[in-house]
This record gives structure tokens, sequence and C-alpha cells, in this order.
């Protein structure tokens, strides 16, 4: 029988649209807007000025403490200038704006096809290495590599959980790059586990993709000693950290606790492969595989595309944007925001584009809540979505706090399973953004 988490779990249609669609490399835009904030954290500090000319894969932004991300450009050209962005939210922060010329590439980096398979850097190295590579979570998380990495005095890492499940409908850049690059990935995988001095990986990947099981199961097989790879059930959100643990290890995180206190560190599949290229390669992170695709796009597919690249040309390379679009979403229809306009531009963390319908972007009529419980039956950690949205709707934040507000995911299942369309989801994010900021105030008095 194939594993999964016990509690909770929905199952919306797959729309796996460019599961067999290979990764095609988008062409160099003539301007990028590179922000210097792609990750969780401090922003990074610009370090460069306006009128610099800069090489791809040269830091332009330098990670401010220890929870920050070092930033590189991902095009050759002169800086125009440093000024305010706007994110895909519509928020507005700090950015390079550089004007292509060619594509000229730091001579560090080695640009050959050759995969690389010894592993000569160190622990301490490969840390090191993550850090000023800008390496991130790239399952959407976006929380710095070397972070997790780096294994506090008293706590132990004995297993190492690769994400592969790619849960969300739409999606299928993690897919792809099993398939295409499948080497490079587990080699990535061997070096996060020198890092972590762990004996064993499990990479856990949903059912629904069999090729990339049997991909992947057959490279491990080969010399990869200690990555095992184990097929899951198809349920939705299998690829939150919680619930892969659970699902892989039978291991459960408490709440308020990280995935190392039960000793396990989790890395998404894309993560993997950053790594690879940032340790055997010298390369660091400014390129990333994105899906674009929704029901009438023309050419959906699976774009390799550089950070900084105005969404705008992510969208016309698969055909535009249809007459019946109402809506372009930043990630996928689960967990994803729509976007707020199209200029915006392609950031670390951004893993997939979907333009959905008009007929299915609009929001359902809030209706009262019958009492099914039906979204406390598909919330994945016990929660109770419906008492939640009314605490926060009616400004009880200590209540909210009390009732484990901060432990939602906001993974959307009791949005999604909710018969009286109530925007749970919404308002749960409200109020836990506020009894978050709430806690940080308290704890600076």
């Amino acid at each position: 029988m194939l594993k999964t988490f016990p509690t909770g779990g929905v199952h919306p249609p797959e729309n796996k649209l460019t599961a067999g669609i290979p990764i095609e490399y988008l062409p160099v835009p003539p301007n990028v807007v590179i922000p210097l904030s792609q990750h969780i954290g401090a922003p990074a500090i610009p370090a460069v000025n306006k009128g610099d000319y800069v090489k791809v894969g040269q830091v332009i932004g330098t990670g401010k403490g220890f929870v920050s991300a070092n930033i590189h450009s991902s095009v050759s050209g002169k800086v125009n200038k440093i000024d305010l962005a706007p994110d895909s939210g519509g928020f507005k922060q700090n950015a390079v704006y550089i004007d292509v010329e060619g594509d000229e590439w730091l001579d560090t980096i080695d640009r050959s096809k050759e995969i690389k398979r010894e592993i000569s850097l160190s622990r301490e190295e490969i840390v090191k290495k993550c850090l000023e590579s800008g390496i991130v979570g790239l399952g959407g998380a976006t929380f710095p590599s070397h972070v997790k990495l780096t294994v506090p005095s008293g706590k132990k890492c004995e297993v190492l959980i690769i994400n592969g499940v790619e849960c969300e409908p739409y999606l299928t850049s993690d897919h792809r790059l099993m398939l295409e690059k499948g080497e490079e990935v587990l080699v990535g995988v061997s070096i996060l586990m020198k890092a972590l001095n762990v004996a064993s990986a499990m990479i856990g990947i949903e059912n629904n993709k069999p090729d990339a099981i049997a991909r992947m199961s057959e490279l491990a097989a080969g010399s990869f000693k200690g990555i095992t790879v184990h097929p899951l059930k198809v349920k939705y959100p299998q690829g939150a950290e919680k619930q892969l643990i659970k699902a892989l290890t039978g291991r459960e995180v408490p709440s308020g606790k990280l995935p190392l206190d039960v000793g396990a560190v989790v890395h998404n599949v894309g993560t993997a492969f950053a790594v690879y290229e940032a340790v055997q390669k010298n390369k660091p992170l400014f390129e990333r595989v994105v899906t674009v695709t929704g029901k009438m796009v023309s050419k959906p597919g699976n774009y390799m595309v550089r950070t900084g690249t105005p969404l705008i040309r992510l969208i016309e390379a698969a055909g535009g944007i249809p007459e019946s679009t109402g809506k372009i979403i930043n990630g996928g229809p689960m967990m994803g925001k729509a976007v707020s306009n199209t200029d915006v531009p392609v950031v670390k963390g951004m893993s997939g584009v979907i333009l959905m319908p008009a007929e299915e972007s609009v929001r359902r009529v809030i209706e009262p809540c019958i009492r099914c419980a039906k979204c406390v039956s598909a919330c994945p950690l016990n929660l109770e979505p419906y008492l939640l949205m009314t605490l926060s709707e009616k400004s009880m934040f200590e209540r909210a706090e009390k009732e484990r507000i901060t432990d939602c995911m906001e993974c959307g299942s009791c949005s999604f399973t909710c018969p009286a369309g109530r925007p749970l989801l919404d308002y749960i994010r409200l109020g836990k953004s506020t009894v978050i900021r709430m806690a940080r105030e308290r704890n600076l008095k």
C-alpha cells in the first residue's frame, strides 16, 4: 500500500497539462528587474551602483544577516538604476534594473555539460558555497538553504528528505527536472547528505509521476549509496514538510517545532539541482524552471528562465494571454496568489504561472456556514478552519493564537472543500499575519 499522511487532505483535479513537455530555455530579455528580496529573511543590500557593468553570475546584492541570501545578476549589461519595483503581490521593494548587453558569464562558472559526480568540498565548504551562491528553497518557501544545512548544537539530522511530490495541480517543473536532470539532482542530494552528515536520503514522489519514479529509482540504484525513492499516494498537500515527513518516516513534527526536532531536514528537488550547480559548477542561483500553463493556453510548457525576466515575456513564450483569462496566478491554484500585473519579474520562488479562465476564477457567493465540518476533516494539521475564520473576522486574535492559527500552512484545503464558498483561507491568512506581528511585538518588550 502506498504511503501517505494520515490526517486530512483533498483531491483537486490534477491538470498536469505540461507533464510531457520538455524544458525549453527562454531567450534573454533586453531588460531585467532583479528584486533584492527573493527569499524569507532580510533583503539583500545592493552591491552595485548605477552605471556599473555586470556579468552573468555576479553578486549584485549581499545577504544581510544569517537568514538572508545573496542575489546574483542573471544577465550581463549596465546597471540602469537601483529603485523600487512592485513584486507579484503589488508591494514595492528594492531592485536592480539592468539593461542587457550580450550574454557574458563569469569565467569561474563551468558551463560544460559534463556531469561532475565527485564531491571535493568539505561539509563546511558546501554550506559556505550555498550561502555565497544564494541558494534558497525552490519548493515555494524560499528559505535560505545554508540555514537549513547549519544544524544547531545539541541537535542531529538523521535523515534527509527530498520533496519530489509536486502536489499542486498544474505544476510540472519538478517533474521535468527529475526526468531531464535526474543524475544532477541525485548528485545534489549526495552533496546535501554530506553537508548534513547523514547516511540516508528518502525521495518522495507521488504515484501520478510513474516515469519520474522509474527514472530516479534506476539512477539511485546505480551508484548513489543511501538514496532511496518512495512512491506516494496522490493526496494534496503531500508536499508540505510535516506531511511528507509523516508519510515517509512516520515521525510527527509537534506544534511549534521544526523538522529537525524529529531528526529530519527537507529539501526540494529543484533545490538539490541548484546545489549541484553551485557546488559542482560554481554557478549561482539566477535561473529556474517555471511551468506556464492553463486550459486555454496555446503553448503551455516548462521554461528555464532567468530571474528578473518580465513575466509577460514568459507568458508570450507560451502563446500569450488568452482572451478568456480571468486571473493570472503565481504558483499553483491551491496556494498561489493572483499577480497584480504582468510586468512583475520572475523570481527564485516562482515555480509556475497559471492563466485561469474567467469562469473558473470568479469567487463563489459566500453563504452561511452550515456546520458540516468538511473544513475540519480536510485540514491536515487538525485545526478548525471555520473557527479560525470567525475569530479573525471578529478580530479575536488572542483566542486565534490559542487555537494554533500560526500552525496553519495555508494549503487551502479548507476553502477548496467548503460547500458554502466561505473564504476561510483569506481570513486565516489575515489572522495569522496579525498574530505573528503581535507575538513579535510582545517579544521586543
